[in-house]
């Protein structure tokens, strides 16, 4: 019988893991840093998120009351408001900073919950075959074919205005890409040798999926989320802009929203409208960079085409 491991060799064991995920995580910088625009996007996201943090440092929460407004209508910039007012006379410069709180955490609220459910399915109707598997691809078709606009404003109309239940919304109807991705993965890992060799030894399925599956599809999720956050803010933004956000909350589409219902584009108000729409799009477009920077460093297929 041989004799139990000591506890110089398990922590050595884990002293030499821990150096492993460090090395593994500088050479994925040392990658990513190769790609300019992922860096660029990494930039604009980290001034987005301080922006979101220093938003009660940077602007008082007070500019953000209707009785409290001391500007103009629709007033023009000027030295007062760098970004003019709007039509409650409230400066679009603090209603910018703060809504950018209210639009990054809906966003990733509904990626958390995004993530969650098609991290779930996906590897669930990967890993088991015959009927639970079928009838989990056949249920993510079928919100697949489902247009999301629809249905989201459905669920939103129905569960009404708040921030948790836009990001409810959006999270529930914005999965299916991920389980796909994730089934796909898990398609192929699962027919893997060392895979045979643990069930062969015992393993059951709750291991299986909890030491073998999962990290190995984890860097996929990883990626895949940053592309799902972008996703998740556009979304975020065409419901408020529809009116069904959170009307207590100020956020970039309900900006956008209150700039159409005033006629700010008919009126010549461009700094009502633009500084929204110009944040909604970097911030989108940044995410995306990432997202695609990260794909390329986790996914080896992809570096070897660069």
């Amino acid at each position: 019988m041989s004799a139990p491991a000591s506890p110089a060799a398990d922590t050595s064991a884990a002293q030499l893991a821990r150096r492993r995920r460090h090395d593994a995580w500088w050479r994925g910088w040392r990658e990513f840093r190769r790609h300019r625009s992922g860096v660029a996007g990494l930039v604009v996201l980290t001034g987005f998120v301080l922006l979101a943090l220093l938003a009660p440092v940077i602007a008082d929460a007070e500019g953000l009351s209707v009785t409290r407004a001391q500007g103009g209508v629709l007033q023009p910039p000027s030295t007062a408001y760098l970004l003019g007012t709007d039509d409650n006379g409230r400066s679009v410069l603090t209603l910018l900073i703060w809504g950018a709180r209210v639009s990054l955490l809906v966003g990733l609220m509904a990626t958390v919950i995004s993530m969650v459910i098609g991290t779930l399915v996906g590897l669930l109707s990967g890993y088991f075959g015959g009927w639970p598997g079928a009838l989990l691809f056949r249920l993510t078709e079928w919100f697949l074919v489902i247009p999301f606009l629809p249905l989201a404003i459905v669920l939103a109309s129905v569960l009404g205005r708040s921030l948790l239940n836009i990001a409810l919304v959006i999270g529930v109807t914005s999965w299916t890409s991920t389980a796909l991705l994730i089934r796909s993965q898990t398609l192929s890992i699962k027919e893997r040798a060392y895979l045979e060799r643990a069930r062969g030894l015992g393993a059951g399925h709750l291991h299986l999926l909890r030491r073998h599956v999962l990290p190995n599809v984890a860097p996929l999720v990883f990626a895949n989320t940053t592309l799902t956050v972008a996703v998740a803010i556009l979304a975020e933004t065409t419901l408020s802009f529809l009116g069904l956000g959170d009307p207590t909350r100020v956020s970039w589409g309900s900006m956008l929203e209150d700039a159409f219902r005033v006629g700010a584009i008919t009126t010549g108000s461009w700094w009502f409208i633009v500084p929204p729409g110009v944040c909604v799009v970097l911030v989108v477009l940044s995410f995306t960079l990432v997202g695609q920077a990260l794909e390329s460093v986790l996914d080896p297929r992809l570096r070897e085409r660069r």
